[in-house]
């Protein structure tokens, strides 16, 4: 049996929208913001699947920015992410 990878698997068990969380700017109770260097990523996705408040914006496959209205600076997406591109600064 030949594995498939992350990209090649069935959406299944995701909430594409968010229920009433996104009316709740949470951003304001970031002390870091995670800032990607997209020079280096390479789109594995990886922050965008653990982000736990969905903040990790991707369009046609590939991650554009961060949703700084609902993210909430906890770094899991930094800490995944292989190429450390992702670093996490004040504010």
């Amino acid at each position: 049996m030949e594995l498939k990878n992350s990209r090649e698997i069935p959406i299944g068990g995701k909430i594409t929208k968010a229920g009433n969380a996104e009316e709740y700017n949470t951003g304001d109770w970031r002390t870091f913001k995670p800032v990607i260097d997209h020079g280096k990523c390479t789109n594995c996705l990886f922050c965008w699947m653990y982000c736990p408040d969905s903040s990790i914006l991707v369009k046609d496959g590939k991650v554009t920015d961060v949703d700084y209205k609902h993210c909430k600076g906890c770094g899991i997406c930094a800490e995944v992410c292989p190429r450390k591109c992702i670093k996490m600064e004040k504010g």
